[in-house]
């Protein structure tokens, strides 16, 4: 790996530590990813910051997450999830480094706008007066629907992976008109993250329209990460949501220097490095 620029910052890593147990209504079961794994990865991809983001199945369970947070220290921020009307800690939270509050709708198949909305009002009303951002895990469609109530908001908003939008479908496909107008009005990032959620091909090489249609609208309101460890490694099901899901093989070092590829040495550092220190507070 070549040309990564110093400061950067991994903005999408998770921790599962069988210390901490899961949520029961999970809908699925990972196995052991360790925050020793985590630092050794950042080591050899030569990345400096991470960004710990509330994953699923520990629910609205933030303490996994809250302890590899303060673990790191200043090298971290977090992204918690909560209910809205469970009165939580907030400003303990603030006070540690969260800086994001996330809605995780495609993991549960919440993908009606109106289902939508009502947790996207509450959570980003909750999160205001603190100057943190709501990260939304949804699709291009839902994305596209509420894309006007999603630029009401009073904070920030940030999407995962692409928003999810099709690979193969190219800049052109439903939605993703949308998606640039709200990174272009300063409404909305996107993570550049995790591109084999969204593709087939090798290498990834029908994501590079998209990434470079991002790059060309609003380099200011892109992130990136790496998604570790890699969830979604077999089609889920009622059945098996209890037993240990396979994490993905993804070579992280080649995602990182494909995102060069796709953005060059001015606009990656920017992705990498300047947009992360501005929107987390490094």
């Amino acid at each position: 790996m070549t040309g990564v620029p110093a400061g950067a910052c991994d903005c999408h890593v998770h921790v599962f530590d069988p210390e901490f147990p899961f949520a029961a209504d999970r809908t699925y079961t990972p196995g052991e990813a360790s925050g020793a794994q985590l630092d050794e990865l950042h080591w050899r991809l030569g990345v400096s910051r991470a960004v710990l983001v509330q994953s699923s199945p520990y629910g609205t369970d933030n303490s996994c997450l809250l302890r590899q947070l303060r673990e790191r220290g200043d090298r971290a921020r977090a992204v918690v999830v909560f209910d809205p009307a469970a009165e939580p800690p907030l400003r303990e939270w603030d006070a540690a480094g969260v800086r994001g509050a996330r809605v995780n709708l495609a993991t549960f198949a919440v993908d009606e706008p109106e289902a939508a909305l009502g947790p996207l009002r509450a959570t980003a009303a909750a999160i205001a007066d603190l100057g943190w951002h709501l990260q939304v895990f949804t699709g291009l469609p839902v994305v596209a629907a509420l894309a006007d109530e999603l630029a009401r908001l009073p904070v920030p908003v940030v999407l995962d992976h692409f928003a999810l939008a099709r690979a193969a479908a190219g800049p052109e496909q439903p939605g993703f008109a949308e998606l640039v107008d709200l990174l272009r009005s300063g409404a909305a990032f996107v993570k550049l993250s995790a591109p084999h959620r969204i593709s087939g091909a090798a290498d990834q090489a029908d994501v590079a329209p998209l990434a470079r249609a991002l790059v060309g609208a609003a380099p200011e309101r892109l992130l990136w990460g790496t998604d570790w460890p890699h969830t979604g490694g077999r089609t889920r099901t009622a059945a098996n949501r209890l037993t240990v899901e396979p994490f993905q093989a993804v070579d992280d070092a080649r995602a990182l220097d494909r995102l060069l590829e796709w953005t060059g040495a001015e606009a990656g550092r920017r992705i990498l490095v300047e947009n992360p220190a501005a929107l987390y507070g490094f």
